[in-house]
């Protein structure tokens, strides 16, 4: 069944000098709900880019288990590899409701119709195999909402006020492009969404 009531637009981009992006990302939309994930794996290049693809591999398997179950899995599946950075954005169609948790540096923000901002605070640390500690915050969804997801190749400051006034995503992404597109000291994740 196809569905459209997320729009979407993202922009990716290796660090400076390397070939592999050590962030990866996956999103899927279905009649009853919508994941979104970033993971930025330790480091950079290749070995950064198995760790961060094998979380997502992990969301693509288990694309209905809570954001617990789900971080769950993928700190099982990192075992024998490096850490990652993650963040996670479930909705909830039926409901009306989202859901995320971010841990280490991936950043989340939520701007509402009216352009109201509110930016999540990360969990410190970094997903190893090991158990975390971890943080939901739960929100209830609204036309116009607009969710923006970014790794630390994104500086806050570079997510200026006036990417925000039309509100649609793949101005978001393109302006973004143009202000800060030979600037990559780092791999570079921005996912720009909104629900319609």
């Amino acid at each position: 069944m196809e569905v459209s009531r997320m729009k979407i637009a993202t922009y990716q981009k290796p660090k400076k000098g390397n070939y592999y992006c050590g962030d990866s990302y996956y999103y899927k939309e279905t009649d009853k709900s919508f994941v979104c994930a970033i993971a930025d794996g330790l480091g950079s290049g290749e070995l950064a880019k198995e760790s961060s693809q094998a979380v997502m591999d992990v969301i693509e398997d288990y694309p209905d288990l809570p954001i617990e179950g789900l971080i769950k899995k993928c700190n099982e599946a990192l075992m024998s590899k490096r850490g990652v950075v993650l963040g996670i954005l479930k909705i909830d169609y039926p409901s009306e409701t989202y859901s995320y948790s971010s841990i280490g540096n991936i950043g989340i923000m939520t701007v509402t119709s009216e352009g109201q901002k509110k930016r999540n605070i990360p969990l410190a640390g970094y997903l190893t195999g090991y158990p975390k500690k971890m943080r939901v915050v739960h929100g209830k969804l609204e036309r116009g909402l607009v969710f923006i997801m970014f790794s630390d190749g994104v500086n806050e400051r570079q997510l200026s006020s006036k990417l925000f006034h039309d509100f649609d995503v793949n101005r978001i992404i393109k302006q973004y492009e143009i202000e800060n597109g030979d600037t990559r000291d780092d791999d570079t994740t921005l996912i720009a969404m909104k629900y319609e």
